[in-house]
């Protein structure tokens, strides 16, 4: 074939291409959203941990990827079921969470991008490889962050991803120009795009607003002389372009690349840079490869499992499961199995996010209270729409003759069937008119230490969720993480007698 000189494309046009690809699908906003929470709980000084917590529990198919994840092979060093995003996060840390909550939001959201374009899924199950060949790669590695390394390889062909995506006319263009056999990828893309596959994905990433270090891992690192000496940022960014290049080997062989040789050159080429040997490198791909075969906990790589993909999972709060005691009862037991260090703050999460998810609550609040205000307050909450009342969640603690001062002078749990039943709006107080009062039902669960209540957890089912009451059979559990809440909150009084602030 006769080559042909084409003049480069102008790579600001290329871009805007992009953006307006992107505008036109409207598939970003809300995931961009959920990007920038999850940036801004790894950011956060305070309360990071319950925020992390709250920022992936408020995607429920993203709580149950990220507790799948945390139960897999992956993380078998733990040696314990985790049963609660809070104890993931006490576990593996904000960071790790935070990265992997990360790298599966943007790989679902580009997901949802690629409906039924085979190019565009082809891409996803490298990438998805790709993370787990850093995570086997860096483990080898002790002294690096695995989490880090995963999510960075899961969006080292971002670039490449979304031009699948958005642009599959400039992307066939790019595969019809790659047919003259003196013209490689690279140099296709920068003829027709105007820049390198991977300097798209920098700039899509600088857009977002992504982490420094994560942006500087997307450039496309080839092997360099042994025995240089790679800081941090190029050392992601060589583990990076090593497990793409390895993913991308492995998808395009039938037998997942088991016998190929491309993997073993990659391995030589890459190894010194990784502080690693050669078989080293080799075994951690082989055993991503079979993690990958075995549990799939991204999307369904179809190349190695052979089968259909599961059904998405649903985003939807639908009321109370039908197996609530067993939640909340697994839920305690995470409580329990808590370490000596865990503080009265990640019980209290542990504890909130067990009532939430075990009853499948709309709104679950933790009201506590404060000696010097004398009042109760919210302090910490999971729910769809409970942050835009937060700041009004509050009252004082002179005695009144509704519902909440009932309980916490009884020191009893109390259960509202029906908060709409007209004879019973006399024992709700205003300011519970005034913020949650769309509730079909709510539970209110006092926290007493000493005979003096400390506060209290509330939960509700929305009025549009099918009717549900709490049975004996949950009660149990109930009590028993109400017991262990409190016992931490006595122990931290017994420090700090007066400060609430320390508890939570």
């Amino acid at each position: 074939m006769k080559n042909l000189s084409v003049r480069p494309a102008n790579p600001e046009k290329t871009l805007e291409l992009l953006w307006s690809r992107i505008r036109q699908r409207g598939d970003l906003p809300g995931f961009s959203k959920a990007v920038g929470a999850i940036l801004g709980a790894m950011r956060g000084d305070d309360d990071r941990e319950f925020n992390m917590t709250k920022t992936v529990l408020s995607d429920p198919a993203l709580t149950q990827k990220v507790l799948r994840l945390a139960n897999s092979a992956m993380y078998s060093m733990f040696g314990q079921e985790i049963n609660t995003v809070s104890k993931a996060v006490i576990l593996l840390g904000t960071e790790s969470i935070g990265h992997l909550a990360l790298g599966l939001k943007l790989i679902d959201g580009l997901s949802a991008a690629s409906t039924g374009s085979i190019n565009a899924r082809s891409e996803m199950e490298k990438a998805v490889l790709a993370g787990h060949i850093a995570r086997q790669v860096a483990s080898s590695a002790t002294t690096r962050d695995a989490e880090e390394a995963v999510v960075c390889s899961m969006l080292h062909s971002l670039g490449r991803m979304m031009v699948t995506f958005y642009l599959p006319d400039r992307w066939a263009l790019v595969q019809a120009r790659c047919t003259d056999p003196v013209i490689d990828e690279a140099q296709a893309t920068r003829e027709l795009l105007g820049l390198a596959l991977d300097e798209i994905g920098c700039r899509i990433a600088q857009h977002w607003g992504l982490p420094a270090g994560l942006i500087d891992s997307l450039q496309d690192l080839g092997p360099r002389p042994a025995g240089e000496p790679l800081d941090h940022a190029d050392w992601l960014a060589a583990l990076a372009t090593m497990s793409s290049r390895c993913a991308s080997a492995i998808c395009e062989e039938a037998d997942g690349g088991k016998s190929n040789p491309a993997l073993t050159s990659l391995a030589d080429s890459y190894a010194d840079m990784l502080g690693l040997e050669s078989p080293q490198v080799l075994v951690a791909v082989q055993s991503a490869v079979h993690t990958a075969e075995q549990e799939h906990v991204f999307v369904r790589p179809s190349r190695l499992a052979g089968a259909g993909r599961k059904a998405p999972e649903t985003g939807q709060q639908v009321g109370k499961p039908v197996d609530a005691a067993a939640i909340l009862t697994r839920g305690v037991a995470d409580m329990r199995d808590a370490s000596p260090g865990t503080s009265a703050g990640q019980l209290m999460t542990m504890g909130l996010e067990t009532v939430y998810k075990g009853l499948g609550f709309s709104r679950a609040i933790v009201f506590m209270h404060s000696y010097e205000q004398a009042r109760y307050s919210a302090r910490m909450c999971f729910g769809e729409g409970v942050q835009e009342v937060f700041s009004r969640l509050v009252f004082d603690d002179a005695y009144q003759p509704d519902v909440f001062h009932a309980a916490l002078a009884n020191d009893k749990m109390i259960f509202v069937e029906n908060a709409q039943d007209p004879a019973f709006v006399g024992k709700l107080p205003r300011w519970w008119r005034d913020t949650l009062s769309n509730a079909r039902s709510f539970m209110v669960l006092p926290l007493t230490v000493n005979r003096h209540p400390v506060g209290f957890i509330y939960g509700d089912w929305h009025q549009a969720l099918p009717a549900a009451k709490i049975d004996p059979i949950e009660v149990l559990p109930l009590n028993e993480l109400r017991r262990l809440v409190t016992s931490a909150v006595e122990q931290r009084r017994q420090i700090d007698p007066h400060s609430t602030r320390t508890i939570l």
